[in-house]
């Protein structure tokens, strides 16, 4: 099957009412392309509209956003040119996550880490391609160990259940992209969210507070995810982020980033909540300065 196109973000980015404090981090977003430069992979799922550095450098300007976390997205595969030309160019703004395959070697880890990378993100998501080989999962969370790195979870709601005693025994810090994309029209007390919430105990794992369209059953403005966000605020506001998810690939309702920037203020009401979030976290978890 042909990888399928899927739509652009929106161009007219609204100046949110909310203002983000000096330093604010994006820790979730994407660069795709320039395909002329950057070829997006034939065996992707999806290939987008490009989106490069340059788009993303005037939305950040937009929205009042000074730093960023790349996170290498499936539609370009292993091959890491874009995220690391994006990072090199940032001027030390940028980090980078990574997808891999088995053909990357020592060297290529020190060749990503000098590059800004600090985590292998793994996808369990169906429609983009599925679970990986646990047997390679498993030797990669020993090479991330050996770098002092990271894994990213990119999961569907069911994946936090079912793989939950694998999960609770990784040896390295984990993130959970989107609440785990967990649906908001099943409710607060959902197994997959509640599973979640008691991850959020551990020291090692964090969570991103982002993809409000991705778990919202009602549509823009997306309110309904704020719910799912603050309670996991609550249960360890050391470990949260936030990002934009820009440009939003694979979303039902495409959102307009301004709006999610304002649901910030409704997901940590509290300046000093917001400023954890917003710039002690990644700062922390990615070695901003």
């Amino acid at each position: 099957m042909p990888p399928k196109s899927i739509p652009a973000p929106d161009p007219n980015t609204r100046k949110p009412k909310f203002t983000p404090p000096p330093g604010a981090c994006d820790a979730h977003c994407h660069i795709f392309g320039p395909a002329a430069k950057f070829p997006y992979d034939p065996k992707a799922a999806y290939h987008p509209p490009d989106s490069p550095f340059e788009d993303l450098v005037r939305l950040h300007a937009t929205l009042g956003l000074e730093r960023a976390v790349i996170v290498h997205a499936s539609c370009h595969g292993a091959d890491m040119r874009a995220t690391l030309d994006g990072i090199a160019r940032s001027g030390g703004r940028f980090r980078g996550t990574s997808i891999i395959d088995e053909s990357v070697t020592d060297k290529d880890f020190e060749r990503m880490h000098e590059g800004g990378i600090r985590a292998v993100r793994f996808n369990f998501v169906q429609h983009l391609g599925g679970r990986p080989e646990f047997g390679f999962f498993h030797r990669t969370v020993e090479r991330v160990k050996a770098l002092g790195w990271h894994l990213i979870l990119h999961l569907d709601s069911r994946d936090i259940v079912e793989f939950e005693d694998m999960f609770r025994k990784l040896p390295v810090p984990i993130v959970i992209d989107h609440m785990a994309r967990v649906t908001a029209a099943d409710g607060l007390e959902q197994k997959p969210f509640k599973v979640l919430l008691d991850f959020m105990k551990s020291d090692n794992v964090w969570v991103k507070v982002c993809g409000a369209e991705r778990v919202s059953s009602m549509g823009p403005p997306f309110t309904d995810a704020v719910p799912f966000a603050k309670a996991l605020i609550a249960v360890a506001p050391d470990r949260i982020l936030w990002g934009t998810d820009w440009p939003h690939p694979n979303v039902k309702h495409m959102p307009n980033d301004g709006d999610l920037v304002d649901l910030i203020p409704l997901m940590a009401p509290d300046p000093a909540i917001q400023k954890k979030i917003l710039v002690d976290n990644p700062a922390r978890l990615y070695g901003f300065e």
